[in-house]
């Protein structure tokens, strides 16, 4: 099917269960946190698709794919510490909140190049990853990105309790 091994159906089903969870997630919370279902099928699922993309190698030994992979474990590692220790005290919930979110710009990188160099079968969109409507569409989805997180960080901060004056 489409050139992919067992593995890779099965990385790639992981992949969209927990990119379907993350955008449930953003349309009906704004964000992604693991202290929701949507939030923890996101990260479980994100996990998973890592770790089992650490066992395909379609296009040779260890490269690119497999560095987003770490990137993209050590952005959540990053992202459940902050939001369940106070190692980055005020700035906890942007932490969480930009590292989910990187996390889910990083679906987007392997799940464009694979569309675009897979389908339609018979004749792929693109060549290989590198190819110019691949980078496009990547840089496409992270100005995407950008606007995002923005918004989450504008209504994190609007949220925030206003100081409470001194009186002197």
């Amino acid at each position: 099917m489409l050139g992919l091994t067992t593995l890779g159906v099965f990385h790639t089903a992981i992949s969209l269960i927990a990119l379907i969870a993350g955008v449930i997630a953003f349309a009906r919370y704004k964000e992604i946190s693991s202290k929701n279902l949507l939030g923890q099928v996101f990260l479980a699922g994100t996990i998973v698709s890592c770790l089992t993309g650490f066992g395909i190698f379609q296009h040779g030994g260890f490269g690119k794919p497999h560095v987003l992979g770490i990137m993209t474990l050590v952005v959540l590692a990053i992202a459940l510490a902050a939001e369940y220790t106070p190692l980055y005290g005020r700035a906890s919930r942007y932490v969480a909140t930009l590292g989910y979110s990187t996390a889910f710009f990083f679906h987007f990188i392997p799940a464009t190049a694979e569309t675009l160099t897979r389908l339609p079968a018979s004749a792929p969109l693109a060549p290989n990853a590198d190819a110019p409507q691949v980078q496009m569409i990547i840089g496409g989805f992270f100005v995407v990105y950008l606007v995002g997180i923005t918004l989450q960080i504008l209504r994190m901060r609007a949220a925030r309790p206003a100081p409470v004056a001194s009186t002197a």
